[in-house]
């Protein structure tokens, strides 16, 4: 969906009653004390008349976004002035911006969706909604309309990738155009109105340095990293909702070499790789026939025949584990995933369970020895109590010892450091000072590690 038709898909969206202000973090608004748009008629009858004067100007598909957007700015303005309302110019000033973004944007989220400091948005319904900043949860004084203007505003989001959402299929999930994630859901599944969830991601994507400086990993860490990286492990990074897994994900995919053929799949693309040499592929759902829908495990038997160096999968949920067992297995080494797992060891056993859904009927032997074979480091990231993103293992996968998968850890995270008189956590990954046993494999690479990287000393 391009800019015009958002336009007009906006509606009379502007009828938003939207609070003054929004709150800052460490504060919570309860919704019984939200304040209602005293401009609200003002912005409705500024955005019936804003249509009207544009008319077949917001179809025009000759004029690219940053032009209609001028057009849209400027004659808001014109509208503005034609109002008899005593205004002072901070409130045509906020009116006309908060026109603009219901037109333009997201209505009421685009002042969120801007905020540097807020990393995840959460709708739970048109007069309720959360944002993240720095790990915390916090009510803000903003709010929809109602439900049809919530409803507009997902549909606009889903539309711009071919999605759809409805009674139909009332669950999607999607992207931004800066690729922050997103996923909706609507009633009848969601019984207090509809759901929105937005997981904010950079404008420029986080290098080491960042998650170094965030506390996500040390610098002996990120040295260990770059090399396994470069040495063609396969690498399996875990972890729960919310940890950070693919954040770590588009880190390590930046140490990727820029003269190799590196193909990405993804249920809704997130990734932000740089390299020359990338093809993107994004898995698609069923049309409203029920036909048409291209899995992940699709996207991956495919890539298999595209000659790629290197195969990065923004998450395994189901049977795609077995391909990708599979690719690792057979020369596509180097390869990098993600998956929801407690622990290392639960990552496994996820992995196991994930290759049984693929239809096969496989001995459990058989899929351990394959995900021995196949995976050869864990990195394992988990969000603190105090809010925190951190990796806490960097684990290897040794083998097999009789039917089970031996894991040795490497770096492991220091809770026996205690908090800090603000709840924070203290401690940090320390080595284990085991030697791993991918050295070797790494040094037929043309990839060598310092002794001291794994004991810790400097």
């Amino acid at each position: 969906m391009n800019l015009a038709e958002r336009l007009a898909a906006a509606g009379n969206g502007a009828q938003a009653q939207q609070a003054a202000r929004i709150e800052r973090p460490g504060t919570t608004v309860p919704a019984r004390h939200r304040v209602l748009d005293p401009f609200a008629d003002i912005k409705r009858r500024v955005h019936t008349s804003l249509l009207e004067v544009l008319g077949p100007t917001l179809y025009d598909a000759r004029m690219d976004e940053r032009e209609l957007e001028t057009r849209v700015r400027q004659t808001l303005q014109v509208v503005l002035e034609a109002e008899d309302a005593p205004l002072n110019n901070s409130d045509r000033n906020r009116i006309a911006s908060e026109v603009a973004d219901e037109i333009l944007g997201h209505g009421p989220l685009e002042a969120l969706l801007r905020d540097p400091e807020v990393s995840e948005i959460m709708v739970n319904g048109p007069s309720q909604i959360y944002v993240e900043r720095s790990g915390r949860l916090h009510e803000v004084d903003v709010a929809f309309a109602d439900e049809a203007h919530l409803r507009r505003t997902i549909d606009k989001i889903v539309a711009r990738i071919g999605r759809r959402v409805d009674e139909a299929s009332p669950m999607v999930d999607a992207r931004l155009p800066d690729g922050s994630r997103v996923n909706a859901v609507v009633p009848p599944i969601a019984l207090d109105g509809s759901t929105l969830t937005i997981r904010k991601f950079a404008a420029d994507p986080y290098t080491a340095t960042d998650l170094i400086g965030f506390g996500t990993m040390t610098r002996q860490v990120a040295d260990l990293l770059v090399a396994c990286v470069r040495g063609r492990l396969n690498i399996l990074i875990s972890g729960g909702t919310g940890s950070g897994k693919t954040t770590t994900l588009n880190v390590l995919s930046s140490f990727l070499p820029a003269d190799e053929r590196i193909v990405t799949i993804e249920d809704a693309a997130e990734l932000q790789l740089h390299q020359a040499h990338v093809l993107r592929m994004e898995a698609r759902p069923s049309n409203i026939e029920g036909r048409g829908e291209v899995s992940v495990r699709d996207l991956v038997r495919n890539a298999l025949r595209m000659r790629p160096d290197r195969i990065i999968v923004g998450e395994v949920r189901d049977g795609a584990a077995l391909d990708m067992l599979q690719a690792m297995n057979t020369g596509h080494d180097g390869s990098i995933t993600t998956l929801h797992a407690n622990s290392p060891r639960d990552s496994l056993s996820r992995m196991e369970t994930m290759v049984l859904m693929a239809g096969m009927d496989l001995p459990t032997r058989a899929i351990r020895e394959q995900t021995a074979s196949a995976v050869d480091l864990i990195v394992h990231q988990s969000r603190l109590k105090d809010g925190t993103r951190r990796i806490t293992h960097i684990t290897e996968v040794c083998g097999m010892e009789g039917d089970i998968v031996t894991l040795q850890d490497l770096f492991t995270f220091d809770f026996a450091a205690g908090m800090d008189p603000g709840g924070r956590f203290l401690g940090t990954l320390r080595p284990t000072g085991l030697r791993p046993q991918f050295l070797d494999q790494l040094a037929e690479r043309g990839v060598t590690l310092p002794s001291a990287l794994l004991t810790g000393a400097r």
